[in-house]
């Protein structure tokens, strides 16, 4: 016979149940504003059909890398990424800038966990130490460079963009 055990992420760390400060309560919510301002600012941005250049839109100036060799750098596509995601248009996310939609997906998830640590004051530690550090030291950068050789190699031959 088997005992059933809630998940690790149900249980309780220790004993005591923890409450933030005022400060602490405020600083969330500011960083729960400053992830919604981001979301909102791609949701607002009409995504560039080339994959490329959306930023221009916000008056900043194209990508000097991607003018002077010709290559993509690694954040080219970024800006038109987000739009995508904002407007719920995964696929275009994805195929436009990969690493792009994990940093949406990121900016979005730490919006919802920044709110509820402003609104209930408990804090969300509990479910960031149970991700491994491998995911965070290893398979991010890992994915950031393939999702850079995947822009280059849409850029290269032609299939950049979405229309």
């Amino acid at each position: 016979m088997t005992a059933l055990c809630a998940p690790a992420i149900y249980l309780r760390l220790s004993p005591d149940t923890t409450r933030l400060s005022a400060g602490a309560r405020l600083l969330s919510a500011g960083v729960a504003l400053a992830c919604l301002g981001v979301l909102i600012v791609a949701a607002v941005l009409l995504p560039n059909p080339d994959g490329v250049g959306t930023h221009t839109a916000m008056g900043l100036q194209p990508c000097q890398f991607l003018r002077q060799f010709g290559i993509p750098c690694p954040g080219c596509g970024m800006t038109t990424s987000f739009s995508w995601f904002a407007r719920g248009n995964i696929e275009a996310s994805l195929y436009i800038q990969p690493m792009g939609t994990v940093l949406a997906i990121l900016v979005a998830a730490t919006f919802w966990c920044a709110s509820y640590v402003a609104l209930t004051a408990r804090p969300v530690y509990r479910l960031a130490l149970r991700i491994p550090p491998r995911y965070y030291l290893w398979y991010l950068p890992s994915f950031a460079i393939l999702a850079w050789a995947w822009k280059i190699w849409i850029r290269v031959h032609r299939f950049d963009g979405w229309h």
